[in-house]
């Protein structure tokens, strides 16, 4: 007696059926072939479409109908992780995972907040985001093992991330930093007394125990807390 066919979703281990239809979001064309190739060459994905922005993606969602979209953390016009809950208000049974050239706790809790299937970092090969493609299509979430313990601690309250007792004031500091103004010119633009400004710039170095306005901003973009 012949065995009935597994369930389960598309292109999944123990399951006869089509290919995992993936929406590739990368603006860097070399990179976006490289990633192609990789994913298609087992058979089990197929890249249904490509997209180099956020707006392309959403665009293209109708058409393609994605089980995963690989979405690039930084785009020209906007952040993949901030897409994550507007692709999944288009397509609900979609599953997004986000690629980044480098992760925190605090950027993977916001992929996981956001409905986000997993985050991989570039840095880990194609053959690991190949795999992971395959995992989140089978409905796992994928976040690698240094960041799991964390973001599950973050997502539960017990560990916030850099930032997370920041004022709504500080944040505003904190992009003006990130724009390369200096304390006089925050100052001038917040509308208060130099030494106000200078007094909100060291606030938010020592909420994000930063030794210079620079490193606060890298950290700051390391977190996710501006683009």
């Amino acid at each position: 007696m012949s065995e009935p066919p597994a369930s389960g979703r598309p292109g999944t281990p123990g399951r006869l059926g089509p290919p995992v239809r993936v929406l590739l979001v990368e603006d860097h064309d070399m990179v976006a072939e490289a990633i192609s190739l990789a994913l298609e060459r087992s058979g089990e994905l197929e890249v249904v479409g490509r997209a180099a922005t956020v707006a392309a993606a959403l665009a293209d969602l109708e058409r393609s109908k994605p089980d995963v979209v690989v979405m690039d953390r930084r785009l020209p016009d906007g952040d993949g992780v901030t897409a994550i809950t507007d692709v999944l208000a288009l397509l609900p049974d979609a599953r997004v995972l986000v690629l980044a050239g480098e992760g925190s706790a605090s950027v993977a809790a916001r992929v996981a907040e956001s409905g986000g299937a997993g985050l991989i970092l570039k840095e880990n090969g194609l053959s690991e985001l190949e795999d992971a493609v395959r995992r989140v299509a089978a409905g796992e979430v994928v976040f690698g093992q240094d960041l799991l313990a964390d973001v599950l601690g973050q997502l539960t309250g017990r560990a916030p991330g850099p930032g997370a007792n920041l004022t709504p004031r500080e944040r505003q500091v904190l992009h003006l930093l990130a724009e390369g103004l200096s304390t006089a010119e925050i100052s001038e633009d917040l509308g208060v007394a130099l030494n106000t400004g200078r007094n909100h710039v060291q606030r938010v170095l020592e909420k994000l125990k930063a030794r210079s306005q620079l490193e606060a901003v890298v950290i700051a973009r390391r977190e996710g807390l501006v683009e």
